[in-house]
């Protein structure tokens, strides 16, 4: 990676329409630190080393594992700096929309109890650490960031989708977004004028219950 700078990055630039994607993915510390992540022999790294990110992909085949990372172009410069409970699918993503030239080399620290508070952290270290923020963590982050949320999409199964999506139309209950009007599946609710209360007041009953 590039030389340091003494500026301070302390949020990921996630696209907006990803971030309900992002939080759901990384929602509790609990979550995050009470399972272990499985890694291959010979994965696991504290970050000091670069290595040409087919090689790396190649040696994690069907392997998930997490942690910080960032990826360089053919010249060493940092493309993107970020983290993943499955580093593997993140890059499979990058390369599959960004190319091999941006994506030749990887910079990888596992994490095998990964938190994100803990990966958010050493993350924006990394960023700390450069002459300039990467494009990927900057004016093309829709680039880098929102394959990662289509990627993770694709991999979801059909429970962790269901559970997706139920939390995303609850938070927009919950928000009153009059949009869910106009969405068949949502007429004749009992939802009145854009009154969402009654939605909201039973949602609240089922989670004191």
């Amino acid at each position: 990676m590039e030389t340091k700078n003494n500026g301070s990055i302390e949020h990921q630039n996630v696209p907006e329409a990803h971030r309900g994607l992002h939080d759901f993915l990384y929602q509790s510390d609990q979550e995050h630190s009470a399972k272990e992540v499985n890694t291959t022999p010979g994965l696991e790294s504290i970050g000091t080393e670069v290595l040409p990110l087919e090689n790396w992909r190649s040696h994690s085949a069907n392997t998930k594992v997490a942690g910080v990372y960032a990826v360089l172009d053919t010249v060493g410069c940092t493309q993107y700096v970020g983290y993943s409970r499955n580093i593997l699918l993140a890059l499979n993503a990058h390369v599959a929309r960004n190319g091999s030239e941006s994506c030749a080399f990887v910079q990888v620290q596992t994490f095998k109890y990964p938190k994100r508070d803990e990966m958010e952290k050493l993350r924006d270290e990394w960023l700390s650490a450069l002459d300039s923020i990467p494009p990927g963590n900057g004016e093309a982050s829709e680039q880098w960031a929102g394959t990662v949320g289509e990627a993770v999409r694709t991999a979801m199964s059909t429970e962790e989708r269901n559970a997706y999506e139920e939390k995303k139309l609850k938070l927009r209950k919950a928000m009153a977004d009059t949009t869910l009007l106009n969405e068949p599946q949502n007429k004749d609710t009992g939802v009145e004028n854009g009154d969402w209360s009654s939605t909201i007041d039973e949602q609240n009953q089922k989670t004191i219950s």
